[in-house]
């Protein structure tokens, strides 16, 4: 990590002093610096928004652009997705220098004229995306355990050949990652699988559905990521490992923003 992705950090830290407004997701000299800012903006009627703009700082930053991740509960996936691309047209500006603070003070004042635009284009689209479902999806899941991990890990590899997923099932410690890639139709059909089928035993060892499943992120697959050929079951021995896992397929940021909390 830079001294100047270290400097840049701690004045962050310095202007978003609230609780919960300025957290360090992930440090390293050789995968570089990951965190979260999150900021209240007003929106088009005046409403507060609140807005969670995850950043990774690669190691080549600041001549490289950093990944960002933009969240809201009061703004819709592509609402968030345009926000997103238009930070990254605006990090292009300010290559070679600190730049984060540029551009959440640029999303702070520009915030409403991404919003309209992007309901703008929502509304000229409607007719042709109406009923279609095209691109490729990707799927995130958390597992909390599987007792039957055998019978279990055969049964993934079963839907996910069924339904022509690619990806991974992958195994860190006590964390267990579902990845998947596919048509948005059968990540839906997994998704159905994955909560309405026994495919694990409880304690007593009856066979039982699997009732602690999360979905960490359910998104359409951009450009910069890369897709995967074949669905595979991987043990990472060190949380490095399973980051490059992450890094190579293109999902530095999935990786910074959901891996990170479940070790806590």
């Amino acid at each position: 990590m830079s001294e100047l992705a270290r400097e840049e950090l701690s004045a962050l830290a310095a202007i978003y002093c609230e609780p919960g407004a300025c957290e360090l997701l992930a440090a390293s000299e050789t995968h570089g610096i990951s965190f979260r800012i999150q900021i209240s903006v007003k929106e088009l009627l005046d409403k507060d928004i609140l807005l969670k703009l995850l950043f990774h700082l690669p190691v080549s930053y600041p001549s490289t652009p950093p990944d960002i991740s933009v969240s809201s509960d009061q703004l819709t996936r592509a609402q968030c997705m345009d926000v997103k691309e238009q930070l990254l047209e605006q990090a292009k500006q300010h290559l070679s220098e600190p730049m984060v603070h540029d551009l959440i003070l640029w999303v702070q004042q520009h915030l409403k004229g991404v919003i309209k635009q992007s309901a703008t284009v929502c509304n000229e689209k409607t007719t042709l995306s109406e009923g279609t479902e095209d691109g490729i999806w990707m799927l995130l899941l958390h597992l909390d355990h599987m007792r039957a991990k055998a019978k279990y890990v055969k049964t993934v590899e079963k839907w996910a050949s069924n339904l022509r997923l690619t990806g991974r099932l992958m195994f860190m410690g006590k964390i267990i990652l579902i990845l998947l890639q596919g048509d948005r139709s059968s990540i839906k059909e997994y998704l159905i699988l994955q909560k309405s089928s026994k495919v694990d035993v409880d304690s007593s060892g009856k066979k039982c559905k699997e009732k602690m499943m999360r979905v960490l992120c359910e998104t359409e697959v951009q450009s910069q990521h890369k897709r995967f050929q074949t669905f595979e079951v991987k043990e990472y021995s060190a949380l490095e490992e399973l980051q490059k896992e992450f890094e190579t397929a293109g999902l530095t940021t999935l990786f910074s923003e959901f891996v990170p909390p479940l070790l806590k």
